[in-house]
């Protein structure tokens, strides 16, 4: 599949741009590939940079409020300064590294309600940036992920949603400035005792850190009638685990 986007960067006359991904479709760890394409307007321009960078929607909490932003990450720069003359044909080929802890936008053939990963072109000239177009990207799960969050789906639960939360979660080595909160609703056999299911994936290139919390509907042991869990999973592993039974077990214990 190719996705294609055409403009007019850096004002009336500047160069026109066009954004190649020979496939928009991606996992974690994987690599987009394509071309960034320019052919020169009407003037001559001096072109500082051509830079990539995926974006996403954060969400900042402030006080009392909250609001969202978009947040950039994995920026890489693919060229260094040139001219670009009237008319002149520019074709930068890219191989752009996607972040292991990049949010997840697709699972199981469907979009993530509230999710957006796009990827930026961004050109720069001396005293001026234009940030160019946003390709979506579709991000699918590593089969760590894909495994657990199906054995929840086999359990019962239902996907509410997800989002992006900007900020750092406590003993856990982080990357990027923000993670990723996938929300369920309560399975059935759970529903008296939970009101939703947060899953925190934190990925990097051997393993899989899982955070799970509950919203729990009465306060048990924990404070605030939160409960909590955390493991890590190999990669290499993961497919060796009865994972809606380990899952089922955790879950009983936490709501109880």
């Amino acid at each position: 599949m190719v996705f294609k986007r055409l403009r007019q960067a850096l004002g009336v006359g500047g160069p026109s741009v066009e954004t190649v991904l020979a496939n928009p479709e991606c996992r974690p760890g994987d690599h987009l590939e394509g071309h960034v394409q320019m052919v020169g307007g009407d003037h001559p321009v001096e072109l500082t940079s051509v830079a990539l960078g995926l974006v996403t929607r954060v969400a900042v909490e402030s006080g009392d409020s909250a609001y969202g932003t978009m947040q950039e990450f994995g920026r890489r720069q693919v060229t260094d300064a040139f001219r670009l003359d009237p008319g002149q044909r520019y074709d930068v080929p890219f191989r752009f590294e996607v972040p292991w802890e990049t949010p997840l936008t697709d699972l199981f053939g469907q979009r993530l309600s509230g999710m957006t990963v796009e990827l930026r072109t961004e050109l720069e000239v001396t005293r001026a940036v234009d940030q160019g177009d946003l390709a979506p990207v579709a991000v699918h799960p590593l089969p760590v992920q894909e495994r657990l969050l199906e054995a929840l789906l086999r359990l019962g639960f239902r996907l509410a949603g997800a989002d992006v939360e900007r900020g750092h979660l406590y003993g856990v080595h982080q990357t990027l400035p923000f993670y990723q909160e996938i929300e369920f609703f309560p399975a059935s056999r759970y529903a008296g005792t939970i009101n939703q299911l947060a899953v925190i994936f934190m990925t990097d290139p051997q393993q899989t850190r899982v955070l799970l919390e509950l919203d729990k509907r009465t306060p048990g042991r924990f404070t605030g009638g939160d409960g909590f869990g955390r493991f890590t999973v190999d990669h290499a592993t993961a497919t060796h685990t009865d994972w809606p039974a380990q899952l089922d077990t955790w879950l009983r214990h936490q709501a109880g």
